[in-house]
């Protein structure tokens, strides 16, 4: 027991028979005890926050970092040092999500308030759902942003995917579940009232981020045989997608955007043959691409 309020923690004691030990509430964090794995994973982790896509804790996490290396034990400490040395941050990744607005978004989460804001989005346009909430979230393309109207909803969750952030909410105007950028949110306050929480139409939250947000309202859509395996084609996408198995070297996608000629380009990252089977815009551009491409190398015919 002194071996625990030596350490800052509170304990009560109490004689007679029902008497006993109890740990108290204590006015001061105690001290954190944490093993050697964990320590180096909160290091690494403070690491990365410093050069990381949340903008306005990158000061405060080289804080912290000094103040948790100076109490690390040495082995540790050359751990955590070797690990930082062998590894290479590279920024702008991603838009950067303010600090403040992903823990405000977070704490109504919490406490099932709802959110009022505005919301900001680039110009329409680029490949791959062009529109990443719904029916009228605007492109990933960079453009002149647009302030769309202020919205009110209900939040759900967070969920970070690679290096941005979104938030799955229910809008309470369009009666439906949409998923929001939260580097393109403008709170307003105050929050809108409490609520009772919605279930979510799907378990896997971060499956329904995914599949809104690689599929969600494509003005043009297009079928590609591609003469290469359903798993090859899989891990080239840039989103999740199910394509039709044909063989084992050959499958069958159905592909999105809002402009077939940035489709076009896309197809050719792929690295593989491919047919073109019912879109004769998207046939057009590829011709198009393929033929500037042709005359790019004509020197060297």
């Amino acid at each position: 027991m002194e071996r625990l309020r030596g350490l800052g923690y509170p304990v009560e004691a109490r004689p007679g028979v029902a008497g006993g030990y109890r740990l108290g509430a204590g006015a001061e964090l105690p001290p954190l005890l944490l093993d050697d794995d964990e320590a180096v994973a909160v290091a690494v982790g403070l690491r990365s926050a410093a050069a990381g896509g949340i903008a306005g804790i990158e000061e405060t996490s080289v804080r912290a970092l000094v103040k948790l290396e100076q109490v690390l034990p040495s082995r540790l400490r050359h751990r955590v040092q070797t690990l930082a040395g062998a590894t290479v941050a590279v920024g702008g990744g991603g838009a950067r999500v303010d600090a403040e607005v992903l823990t405000a978004i977070a704490a109504a989460v919490r406490d099932r308030e709802g959110l009022r804001f505005d919301y900001a989005g680039g110009s329409v346009g680029g490949a791959w759902g062009s529109r990443a909430e719904g029916t009228d979230q605007p492109a990933e393309g960079s453009g002149v942003e647009e302030l769309q109207p202020a919205r009110a909803a209900e939040p759900h969750r967070l969920v970070a995917w690679g290096r941005r952030w979104y938030l799955v909410a229910w809008d309470n105007e369009r009666e439906a579940w949409r998923t929001f950028r939260v580097d393109r949110i403008r709170l307003k306050t105050p929050n809108g009232p409490r609520f009772t929480p919605r279930e979510l139409p799907e378990e896997d939250v971060a499956e329904f981020v995914r599949r809104s947000v690689g599929e969600a309202s494509w003005q043009y859509r297009a079928r590609v045989m591609v003469f290469a395996s359903a798993a090859y084609v899989q891990n080239r996408m840039p989103i999740p997608i199910e394509p039709d198995v044909v063989d084992e070297d050959t499958c069958i996608v159905e592909m999105g955007s809002d402009d077939p000629h940035q489709l076009a380009l896309w197809l050719g990252l792929l690295d593989a043959d491919f047919e073109v089977l019912d879109a004769p815009e998207l046939a057009a551009a590829v011709k198009e691409v393929g033929n500037r491409f042709h005359r790019a190398a004509r020197r060297f015919d």
